[in-house]
């Protein structure tokens, strides 16, 4: 398992950009009204058949020619069911993939949260040509981030400068700790 759950998303976002995503989505809901993480991540990448998605949940299923295994989507169905959560995916060739995934938030084995900023940041430096949206929502507020923002504002710079990565990430970080504070 991985150390928090930014890490486990971040696999299952590279699968969406590996799927050539041109659009990602991404809603967070931190509820300790609820006792709950609830992850939704949504793409427009090319999707999977049936028979892929019947056996996307094994480690020793992936699509990727460079290794014979494949432990983001496993891991996230894993941490979900040791977490009393709960975890779906749906998926539909040439249309994309959804991933829900919920944990209970004070599981004794419910990994933190973690860096949402750098997780962001990463997916932006794999390919920021991506539309990317972060939806983050605690109990009473709610911070949304889009790529598509910032890519306009940037009038033509590159994301994948580091500044504006580092600001991408510090910004993101920000708005959520400001989120939790109240």
């Amino acid at each position: 398992m991985m150390e928090d759950l930014a890490m486990q998303i971040l696999e299952l976002l590279m699968n969406s950009i590996q799927a050539g995503a041109k659009k990602i989505t991404l809603l967070i809901s931190d509820s300790k009204k609820e006792n709950r993480i609830r992850m939704q991540l949504s793409d427009d990448g090319k999707g999977m058949s049936e028979e892929l998605l019947k056996k996307v949940t094994d480690p020793f299923t992936t699509t990727r020619t460079t290794r014979k295994v494949g432990m983001g989507v496993s891991f996230m169905k894993g941490l979900c069911e040791i977490c009393n959560g709960s975890f779906r995916i749906e998926s539909e060739e040439g249309k994309g993939t959804e991933v829900i995934a919920e944990v209970e938030k004070d599981n004794i084995d419910t990994p933190p949260l973690g860096d949402l900023g750098a997780m962001m940041m990463y997916a932006i430096q794999a390919n920021e040509e991506i539309d990317y949206t972060l939806s983050y929502e605690s109990d009473q507020n709610k911070f949304v981030f889009t790529s598509a923002e910032v890519r306009a504002m940037l009038d033509g710079v590159s994301m994948q400068e580091p500044e504006i990565l580092l600001w991408i990430k510090e910004y993101i970080n920000q708005n959520i700790e400001a989120l939790e504070e109240g």
